[in-house]
């Protein structure tokens, strides 16, 4: 959606060449671009209705696209869910060391970072593990 009202705004001809309508449209693709610039979500009838059908029939197949991506990504096979929850004790375990450096309590903090560390190599060698048997999986 960015790139196609980015191009649009490449393409677009000088302001005093527009018509009325043209401003107006240009405007609003210009206000949704910094929108989503932003970071802000843009309500697709507002897409519908500045974009021609064309360019709206094409955002919605780029969308079906990112959904199967994305479903895609999120199938992941049984062996990396072992490997992301050891990943989540490491992180958890190096947040803990650094909350208790923070507070001055060194030797506790000690203790959660050698954890982490261990964790980390543990977490290593899964990943390794899952790699060796399937090769297709290092993508």
């Amino acid at each position: 959606m960015r790139d196609l009202l980015k191009g649009k705004k490449a393409k677009t001809r000088k302001l005093s060449e527009l018509s009325k309508t043209e401003q107006n449209r240009l405007a609003k693709l210009n206000a949704m671009l910094d929108e989503l610039s932003r970071g802000a979500n843009v309500q697709n009838r507002r897409l519908a209705t500045w974009l021609t059908e064309v360019e709206y029939e094409g955002f919605e197949s780029d969308w079906e696209s990112q959904l199967q991506i994305r479903e895609e990504l999120n199938d992941k096979p049984d062996e990396f869910k072992r490997y992301e929850d050891k990943l989540k004790k490491v992180i958890f375990n190096y947040s803990r060391a650094e909350g208790y450096s923070t507070k001055r309590k060194h030797s506790t903090a000690k203790k959660f970072y050698n954890s982490s560390k261990s964790l980390c190599e543990d977490a290593l060698e899964i990943l390794k593990e899952i790699i060796d048997a399937d090769a297709s999986l290092h993508m």
